[in-house]
């Protein structure tokens, strides 16, 4: 079934007054098209809708992203008052996912602070989901399935390419993301002026990407980046990748140079959950930055138990955005944080 543009509204509303949409008519059609099309393709797959709370007693730790802190002014009974909005429902759906729910996801808002602009919203949509017994090489043929699906709407298609991380960079920039010095990977940055004051290693990694890789992205096409550097392992297993070095067993996915999903091989390991946690601290610490509370309730399902599984979360607005051929995001959001 194709998705057909109907009547708009700019054409008889001023999009310079504030109380008016952010996106037009046909982009928030289109949203609730995707949305459809989403709950029909996990339960064609037996893959059971979940929702979790978008507040919790810990926060994200991840040093680069920011979570929204609130207090909570009712009676407790002896819980903490200090709150944190989710910036993704993964330690919730872990936390299900060791209890035994199987296959699952969630489509609902998430927050992250300090993320305002053209490309970022604070509160946007993501879609996560997990499958038991699954690794992340199979999830992004799923992953890429679910993409074509949702194009297939306005009628384009995209094909897949899956890449090493180690091999983007050689063939694109002929330079080797794991032995390349610091000021090797400055300099393939060319005449992009960044203020290099407390970047790391993976920070000007990071920048090769965004400046000089993605924007070259074939628009036309879907690209899994894998094998990760060990230091941009996340919430990922690592393993050896035959010449010897670790690599983490994540992706991300890419249409043309918007990107569109993170995934994961997820770690079971609680200690060394636990240790990354803590290095995230440290790195905050060195920056300084608060720490949120380490979320206990995850560690101890893992403790417990989380089954082998894969996981991805997914910008829906991300996708939206590349349906729509636009790097705003506020063309697809009702109201972006402007006019909210």
């Amino acid at each position: 079934m194709m998705f057909t543009p109907g009547p708009g509204w700019r054409e008889r509303l001023d999009p310079d007054a504030a109380w008016t949409p952010s996106a037009s008519r046909d982009a928030l059609r289109l949203r609730a098209w995707v949305n459809r099309l989403v709950r029909e393709f996990f339960h064609a797959r037996n893959v059971l809708e979940v929702e979790t709370p978008a507040m919790s007693v810990a926060g994200n730790t991840d040093p680069n992203i920011a979570s929204f802190q609130l207090q909570f002014s009712g009676r407790t009974d002896g819980a903490p008052r200090t709150r944190w909005l989710r910036t993704s429902p993964e330690f919730a759906l872990k936390r299900l996912l060791a209890a035994g729910i199987g296959d699952c996801y969630e489509l609902g808002r998430v927050f992250r602070d300090g993320e305002a602009g053209g490309r970022h919203n604070p509160e946007f949509t993501m879609l996560e989901w997990y499958r038991v017994g699954w690794d992340h090489l199979r999830l992004i043929d799923e992953s890429a399935e679910l993409v074509r699906a949702a194009l297939s709407l306005i009628g384009r298609d995209a094909s897949l390419r899956v890449v090493r991380y180690r091999d983007l960079y050689r063939d694109a920039l002929g330079i080797d993301p794991v032995i390349a010095s610091e000021d090797d990977l400055r300099a393939a940055l060319g005449d992009v002026e960044i203020d290099p004051v407390g970047l790391s290693r993976d920070d000007w990694l990071d920048l090769l990407m965004t400046h000089r890789l993605q924007p070259a992205f074939d628009p036309g096409s879907l690209l899994a980046i894998i094998d990760y550097p060990a230091s941009q392992c996340a919430l990922a297993r690592l393993r050896d990748d035959g010449d010897g070095l670790p690599v983490a067993e994540r992706f991300e996915l890419y249409l043309g140079s918007i990107e569109l999903a993170n995934g994961y091989h997820e770690l079971r390991d609680a200690a060394e959950q636990r240790s990354r946690f803590v290095r995230d601290g440290a790195l905050r610490q060195s920056r300084g930055e608060s720490m949120p509370p380490v979320d206990e309730l995850l560690l101890a399902a893992l403790e417990a138990g989380l089954p082998a599984c894969a996981g991805v979360a997914l910008g829906m607005d991300r996708l939206l955005m590349a349906m729509l051929d636009t790097a705003r995001i506020a063309d697809v959001l009702a109201f972006d944080f402007n006019r909210a």
